[in-house]
């Protein structure tokens, strides 16, 4: 069933880059759209599969919207996303 996401931490296309890439292998292909405030993320998944989607997401710097985080997990995950974002600038 296709189900869309809204993610933290997307700023451009390096980040979309980086989703798109690092979750095709488990989840299939990833649709990142840049055009909504937060971001979204559209894919083909199953219920069961949403929670592995989170933690896969927050481990690459872009948890959910909804995911409540302490000040310590949160500057730790925006850090991720910097690497991330950078990685995928590079996969350019």
């Amino acid at each position: 069933m296709q189900k869309t996401f809204q993610v933290a931490n997307v700023k451009c296309s390096g980040c979309a880059t980086t989703l798109k890439e690092k979750l095709f292998e488990k989840f299939g292909a990833v649709e990142v759209d840049l055009n909504t405030q937060p971001r979204e993320i559209t894919l083909e998944l199953e219920e069961e599969q949403v929670e592995e989607l989170g933690k896969a997401l927050k481990k690459l710097g872009y948890p959910f919207v909804s995911d409540e985080m302490g000040f310590a997990e949160s500057t730790s995950v925006k850090a991720k996303s910097f690497v991330s974002c950078a990685i995928g600038k590079m996969s350019q």
